[in-house]
């Protein structure tokens, strides 16, 4: 696991707050308008859920999933945690647009 030091990744409109590298790859963070989201590796797709804003609790529920996207880890190097962040960042862009 590794804790990103700086949340401001890419712009103040998306950041990753933790990134798990690997196999199970996977992660959450936040968009910049309050939403936050997760992603995860299942059967050889980079799977990202975006949640509504202002979650009650600490975990989101199924019901609060309000976009969702996937994509094949074709040419991710899921290993290397700048090559994931570039992926989950354009996975989130396209979700936002």
């Amino acid at each position: 696991m590794t804790v990103v030091e700086d949340w401001q990744l890419v712009c103040s409109e998306f950041r990753i707050e933790e990134i798990w590298t690997g196999a199970f790859a996977s992660g959450f963070g936040e968009v910049g308008d309050g939403r936050s989201f997760s992603f995860h590796i299942q059967q050889q797709k980079l799977v990202v859920d975006i949640y509504r804003p202002r979650l009650v609790g600490p975990v989101p529920q199924d019901e609060d999933v309000v976009a969702t996207a996937s994509r094949h880890l074709f040419a991710i190097d899921i290993a290397d945690e700048r090559s994931l962040t570039a992926a989950v960042r354009d996975v989130v862009s396209d979700l936002i647009r």
